[in-house]
């Protein structure tokens, strides 16, 4: 029985249409402030107000019922979120944060189980029976980034090593690990989202003796040998086929990610760099999606979170007055709303995702 798309398609990239919906009116000029002003308030907002009394972390500002359960819904939480905001503690290094984030991993989302579900009601249960292998490698490339910069903390690495082991023995199919296993059903997807390829946590693994090395040469050759079209990559590859699949409306924060992890490659990055360095400088902004063939904005909207991730890009192409030059615009999206100093809130409501993300990319700049 095939993994049906839809339960794909609605746990990883309904989410960011959902982004589409509040982001609609985030036209318009705001203030600057410095990069430790930035990234607190930011951190503040996420803390004082995307945190549920339990210590989850809520999908959205504002209470929603659900309306199916495969989409996050108000103060849903997501195993996506849980590994951005240990990405964070390590970036500000607060310890605090970091404990207490692991203290949720293994209360909430894993619990007894030995996989992370990936979402959770706002009261902590869950009623998935499925991971999500981005988040998977994020939450453990952190636990294990952890345990190197405190020391005192062996529970980090031996859950690290718990997970990755589960991973390996459930989620495999021909060789290359897929975006999701349903525990329940047992049952695996044809496809991995090139968007979860993290090759630096996958060199960690190897680092730390969970992985062996053939195995991460083939993660490494896919990035490395992956077509294109000139500028954007394509969204997923078949396992099973060999296939790599491209969307005629690129999302920018799928393609910023790929080419993240792509850059632990000797793959030329130039063309997309360019790209966005052109549609920034013609147009003061750069759109949330674009058409692959004419290379044209698809949406009016603008995401906070494109803007964290192509700050982390631009850093990491050695560009930093790009880097800066958006960084200098992404605030202009946010404290919009006085209720909510810090965040970037639009209409009342925001997704964690344009928070943490942003958060992200002003850690990425401040630490380079």
């Amino acid at each position: 029985m095939e993994v049906n798309s839809l339960e794909w398609r609605s746990r990883r990239n309904v989410l960011w249409v959902a982004i589409v919906l509040l982001l609609g009116a985030s036209l318009g000029i705001g203030g600057c402030r410095s990069h430790a002003e930035g990234k607190e308030s930011t951190k503040r907002f996420i803390a004082m107000n995307l945190t549920n009394p339990n210590g989850t972390l809520a999908t959205y500002l504002q209470e929603a019922e659900p309306v199916s359960p495969e989409l996050a819904a108000g103060r849903e939480a997501l195993s996506e979120s849980l590994g951005l905001w240990m990405q964070a503690a390590l970036e500000s290094h607060d310890l605090d944060a970091f404990e207490k984030s692991y203290e949720t991993l293994t209360r909430h989302f894993t619990t007894d189980r030995n996989y992370i579900a990936w979402k959770l009601n706002p009261e902590g249960g869950t009623e998935v029976s499925t991971n999500a292998l981005g988040d998977d490698l994020r939450i453990i490339g952190a636990l294990l980034e952890g345990t190197r910069t405190w020391e005192g903390h062996p529970e980090w690495k031996a859950t690290a090593k718990t997970l990755t082991e589960t991973l390996l023995s459930r989620s495999q199919k021909n060789g290359f690990l897929v975006d999701f296993y349903d525990f329940s059903r047992q049952e695996a997807p044809d496809t991995l989202a090139l968007a979860y390829v993290d090759l630096s946590v996958l060199k960690e693994l190897v680092q730390e003796g969970m992985l062996d090395e053939e195995t991460y040469g083939r993660y490494h050759a896919l990035l490395q040998d992956m077509p294109d079209d000139g500028v954007f990559y394509p969204k997923s590859f078949n396992v099973v086929t060999g296939e790599y699949t491209y969307e005629t409306t690129v999302n920018l924060i799928d393609q910023l990610l790929v080419a993240i992890h792509a850059g632990e490659t000797e793959r030329d990055q130039e063309p997309l760099l360019q790209f966005l360095k052109q549609k920034f400088k013609q147009t003061g902004k750069l759109s949330g999606q674009y058409v692959r063939a004419g290379r044209t904005a698809a949406v009016n909207y603008e995401s906070p979170s494109v803007y964290g991730l192509a700050i982390k890009f631009a850093i990491d192409r050695g560009d930093k007055p790009f880097a800066k030059a958006l960084y200098k615009h992404m605030l202009t999206l946010k404290g919009r709303d006085a209720k909510y100093p810090g965040g970037y809130v639009f209409a009342g409501n925001t997704h964690i995702f344009d928070n943490l993300l942003p958060l992200l990319g002003e850690y990425a700049l401040a630490n380079h």
